[in-house]
């Protein structure tokens, strides 16, 4: 009995010399639709399904494939007996491969289409029919895309059969398939009727991107992957390939740089936290001064400002090295020196936006998820000093807790007149944090201001702080020793803002 394929697919790329080249090795071919009508119009004998059920296509075209005849056909077990025996009674031919790919929800959704269209684009039967396929792979060879016909047609020719490796890997990859096109169907569906995904259940469906050279460290493999539906925020304009150290660190920037919209500002990041950050009149001048923080450790970061790149700011950014600059416009003629002094230098443009509304990290664990959100700005009416009001010194402190929110905790931030003059990030003591922020500040460090991203749990941290010149300080407050760190802080003459936010950034 001749082995017969069913050949159905939305993209027919490759599909007409797979059938041309199956039935020259005897097969028979059935088929519906589209389909049937390009191997017919090529010369290539097919049978129709609609022939081979003695039922039509219904509903539009909604029901063709859905019947015992094709569904028997496919999952039958050829070596059970009792299925042998049903095939046999219902005269049920069997089906050796199903080479079927999905109507183009992905496409239609990306369109732009209205719900009607992205409803008629869902696939039904060929879902249903790569996974009977995919289920019975001991017996059916599955192929969900177009490249699979190459390497499938090649083994059949060398073996006269596909293998059971090679089916068994076949059907892997059509569930994956199944599982990424519902994935996006309730991407694109959630998205047009405006629904937010459950908080219970969470269905991620990732497609990788890019690959990378490889991740923190050589021995480690790494990519770039997105949902189906989802573009990247950042558009490469020039310089070398991104690697997987450089996007946390792009990360970072664009978190900064959200933070800072307000501003004309600058950050220098390195190693996922600012080593430099600062708001001025230009663009410019925003830069060298959050260059100016720590230019030690400036060398090789990665550079986000918040506003349009000319000349005069790319004439600043190219006399230092940088990994990767991220704005959100650049001047050609400033590009074209930056590619000319920097070759390496790899120049972002980001308009705001991003792939996903979580935080995700995988642990041993487990993964771990929690809302994106950037913290609420201080308040002054919603917080409240202790010791002498300074809202002369206010701007200052909400730069500075800006800062010290989008670096390593404990971390601690000293700015003064716009720019930041010693951050202490990364640090398992507040105390320590304090003194490395103290000590990079140096004489800046007179009659600046500091942020904390979480409370004192000991007065020492603000004792330094005053040691060092610190005027006011904005922290958040919550330890059990609260009073006992304000009744130091008004003794020492240093005005203390409570924002009553913890900005915890591990």
């Amino acid at each position: 009995m001749k082995r017969r394929a069913l050949i159905s697919v939305a993209d027919k790329s490759g599909a007409l010399e797979l059938g041309q080249t199956l039935v020259a090795l005897g097969w028979e071919i059935l088929s519906s639709s589209g389909t049937a009508k390009m191997f017919r119009d090529a010369g290539v004998p097919v049978v129709e399904v609609s022939d081979l059920t003695k039922f039509p296509h219904i509903l539009g075209g909604r029901v063709k494939t859905l019947h015992p005849l094709v569904f028997g056909g496919i999952l039958a077990r050829r070596d059970l007996e009792a299925d042998v025996k049903d095939m046999q009674d219902h005269g049920i031919a069997g089906i050796d491969m199903v080479a079927v790919n999905l109507y183009p929800f992905e496409k239609t959704a990306r369109s732009g289409a209205v719900l009607d269209a992205l409803i008629e684009n869902i696939d039904i039967g060929g879902v249903a029919l790569i996974r009977a396929a995919a289920k019975n792979y001991r017996y059916v060879a599955v192929m969900t895309d177009p490249a699979d016909y190459a390497p499938v047609l090649e083994e059949l020719k060398a073996e006269g059969d596909v293998t059971l490796e090679t089916r068994r890997r076949l059907a892997l990859r059509a569930f994956d398939a199944t599982a990424r096109y519902d994935a996006t169907i309730g991407d694109g569906l959630r998205r047009e009727l405006g629904e937010k995904p459950g908080e219970d259940s969470v269905t991620l469906s990732l497609v990788r991107t890019q690959e990378l050279r490889y991740g923190e460290n050589p021995h480690q493999r790494a990519g770039v992957y997105l949902p189906p539906l989802a573009d990247s925020p950042v558009t490469q304009l020039a310089g070398k390939e991104l690697s997987y150290n450089n996007l946390l660190d792009l990360d970072a920037a664009m978190r900064a740089t959200a933070m800072l919209q307000s501003d004309v500002g600058a950050v220098v990041i390195k190693h996922t936290t600012p080593c430099g950050m600062a708001i001025g009149k230009t663009v410019a001048e925003a830069y060298d001064r959050a260059f100016a923080c720590d230019s030690l450790s400036a060398f090789g970061g990665v550079v986000g400002v918040t506003r349009h790149i000319d000349l005069e700011t790319a004439g600043a950014i190219s006399k230092h090295f940088t990994e990767v600059l991220l704005c959100p416009s650049i001047d050609d003629a400033a590009l074209k020196l930056l590619t000319e002094k920097r070759k390496n230098l790899r120049v972002m443009t980001w308009k705001g936006g991003r792939v996903f509304d979580k935080q995700m990290v995988s642990t041993w664990c487990g993964l771990l998820m929690q809302d994106d959100e950037l913290a609420p700005l201080p308040d002054q009416k919603k917080g409240h000093w202790i010791g002498a009001p300074r809202p002369d010194l206010w701007d200052d402190l909400v730069l500075a807790w800006k800062v010290a929110a989008v670096s390593k905790s404990n971390a601690v931030a000293m700015v003064k007149d716009g720019e930041a003059v010693g951050i202490g990030m990364g640090f398992c003591s507040r105390v320590f944090a304090v003194e490395f922020a103290a000590r990079q500040a140096g004489e800046r460090g007179q009659g600046a201001v500091m942020a904390s991203d979480a409370f004192f749990p000991f007065p020492d941290g603000v004792e330094k702080a005053a040691a060092a010149g610190i005027a006011a300080i904005i922290q958040p407050g919550g330890s059990v020793r609260d009073e006992e760190v304000a009744a130091r802080a008004q003794e020492l003459g240093v005005s203390m803002f409570i924002s009553g936010h913890r900005t915890f950034r591990h």
